[in-house]
């Protein structure tokens, strides 16, 4: 299937959570005139201290750079985990252009910012050892999470994301999404967009705030999610983890490791295209 525009972010390349296979078949499955890749694509603060590697992150990147030098525009956006990347925004290269934020116009004629959010959320302003204590107890989840999805699978349920859980059901987590939520749609409407996509907190959401249309394209370390517009100039959340196709490929792969079938799957954040 085809869009305008395609958005995705926080791939987080060169690590063990990185979603790279799935990644891969979505952008096998969904083709764009021009493709936004909103931050954290790189994790180069996993990088210092070891680079974890696999064949499928390749892929990935090979995939993306046939788009370029096929004529598709790829907007690369930096964000807080390829913060290296930020002192050389505004560069191009053939049809990949790096920038730290950008201004995206819509089939509608509508001006959306394009910004990774980590320069609205208090947690980056806070000191280097702040963010390593941040970046720890995450490693510690997603290594729950990974444990977790081991156990699922040989029992023959599908993929489910602990990290995900807890931010639906703590009270302080739900209050820190809601405001970085607004607070990113503030920071747009005073500028003057219509609207923003944004990443970052590996939330995905299509919704409106005060008058802004808010998109986060989520991620694809827990949840393998992305944003979309058509033709039409709106715009669409995609839930490639429950799309019949992701579905049946995961079908395929547990019942050759384990000899069982996914059982029914958890309810689809968007219809599958």
């Amino acid at each position: 299937m085809k869009y305008r525009t395609l958005f995705i972010s926080d791939v987080h390349l060169g690590t063990k959570d990185c979603k790279a296979d799935a990644l891969n078949d979505f952008l096998k499955h969904y083709s764009c005139d021009q493709l936004y890749l909103v931050g954290d694509i790189f994790d180069g603060w996993k990088m210092r201290s070891g680079v974890f590697w696999h064949k499928h992150f390749n892929k990935v990147i090979r995939r993306i750079l046939k788009l370029a030098k096929n004529g598709t525009p790829i907007y690369y956006i930096t964000g807080n985990h390829d913060e290296f990347l930020r002192k050389y925004a505004n560069m191009q290269f053939d049809n990949i252009q790096l920038h730290n934020r950008f201004t995206h116009v819509t089939a509608q004629n509508k001006r959306f910012l394009i910004i990774h959010g980590d320069q609205f959320e208090s947690v980056t302003r806070c000191s280097k050892a702040l963010k390593y204590i941040g970046d720890k107890g995450y490693d510690i989840l997603m290594q729950i999470n990974r444990l977790s999805n081991r156990i699922r699978a040989r029992y023959g349920y599908g993929y489910w994301s602990f990290a995900a859980f807890l931010k639906t059901h703590i009270k302080r987590a739900k209050e820190y999404i809601h405001d970085y939520e607004v607070a990113v749609a503030h920071g747009a409407k005073r500028q003057g967009f219509d609207g923003v996509v944004c990443g970052h907190i590996h939330q995905a959401a299509n919704k409106t705030i005060e008058g802004i249309s808010y998109l986060n394209t989520g991620d694809w370390v827990e949840s393998c999610t992305a944003i979309a517009e058509d033709y039409d100039g709106n715009f669409h959340l995609i839930d490639w983890l429950n799309h019949p196709k992701n579905i049946e490929k995961q079908a395929r792969r547990q019942s050759k490791l384990y000899g069982t079938r996914p059982r029914q799957k958890e309810l689809s954040l968007t219809e599958a295209d």
